[in-house]
């Protein structure tokens, strides 16, 4: 099968929205997770990645936007910050930011790519999440050297494991802070059971590299971005979606993220996740976290797309995990 149009092939399904339950397609009366892109800049530029981040990319948010995003919890009803990238330690203000954080009494859920915190300018990231004990969730595509190497480049396996070690010694995972990792599938297939791949990682991780964490979490690669470009140009994106639409699961639309969070872009444009984020598909009414440091969110109508087919899929996909 020849090269697939990325927009052609996505606009081929029965739209979204027609699947999901009137009820859902709004957001709840309050959100409560803020999740913040502080930039694209990243050291890696993985396969998977929908937001097409790496070391070549030069969006970062400015002091004044993060400003805006610490106003904004000021006053809404948020309980959960998720900071992201990118990876977010290349941020030249991130240790300003975490420590403003730190200061409103917030436990960040800060996301890493794990061998960021070996580098000498950044390494110092780790100590800094176990000052403030964040809720780190680092990425591993997979327990499997070949299968996490063939997904984010040669010897990234290896690095992410020594890192791992570093956190376990500054007590993540081992009781006294809380490490979560991510898995993401190989190529075009269902992210399994998550409790099963918990098992799978711990099965391997600890016996074979000495290496512990508190939980994972099982993420479905999203038809957007890299990957979706990745898909198209093996002719295999309609055979991904075919996968995600014959899957579809109305019991996880209740709780699919976009229902109760914003995600801030390095600008400070908001949209109902960071997959509408790396789609540029921003909030209908075109608010920023600047109308929010003013305002509280409301009630809103949910911006959907066939790309969210990604997150209704078997037992459901979000930046959480599972959702059914």
């Amino acid at each position: 099968m020849g090269e697939q149009n990325v927009t052609e092939v996505m606009d081929a399904y029965e739209p979204f929205e027609n699947m999901v339950p009137e009820e859902f397609r709004f957001t709840n009366d309050a959100i409560h997770t803020m999740q913040i892109n502080v930039g694209y800049k990243c050291n890696l530029a993985c396969k998977h990645c929908h937001l097409q981040c790496g070391p070549n990319r030069t969006e970062m948010m400015s002091r004044e936007t993060m400003q805006a995003c610490l106003d904004a919890w000021d006053i809404g009803d948020f309980t959960s910050m998720d900071i992201t990238g990118g990876a977010p330690e290349m941020h030249p203000d991130y240790e300003w930011f975490l420590s403003e954080v730190h200061k409103r009494g917030i436990k960040p859920m800060c996301r890493t790519n794990l061998t960021i915190l070996l580098e000498p300018e950044y390494e110092k990231f780790a100590q800094i999440y176990a000052d403030i004990d964040a809720l780190v969730v680092a990425s591993l595509p997979n327990y499997s050297p070949k299968n996490c190497d063939k997904i984010r480049g040669y010897g990234v396996f290896e690095k992410s494991i020594e890192a791992l070690k570093k956190l376990n010694a500054l007590g993540f995972g081992t009781g006294e802070h809380t490490i979560m990792l991510v898995y993401n599938p190989a190529g075009a297939m269902l992210a399994p059971d998550q409790a099963q791949m918990e098992a799978e990682y711990k099965r391997h991780l600890g016996p074979e590299y000495g290496v512990e964490f508190d939980s994972l979490i099982a993420i479905c690669n999203n038809p957007s971005g890299r990957f979706a470009d990745r898909l198209a140009k093996r002719g295999n994106l309609g055979k991904y979606m075919d996968k995600l639409t014959g899957a579809f699961n109305v019991a996880t639309c209740e709780g699919m993220m976009c229902r109760d969070q914003i995600s801030i872009d390095w600008q400070g444009k908001v949209y109902d996740c960071d997959f509408n984020q790396a789609l540029g598909l921003e909030l209908e009414d075109g608010k920023t976290i600047f109308d929010f440091a003013k305002e509280k969110p409301a009630k809103r109508h949910v911006v959907f797309g066939n790309h969210c087919y990604g997150c209704t899929a078997g037992a459901g996909s979000s930046c959480g995990g599972a959702t059914a």
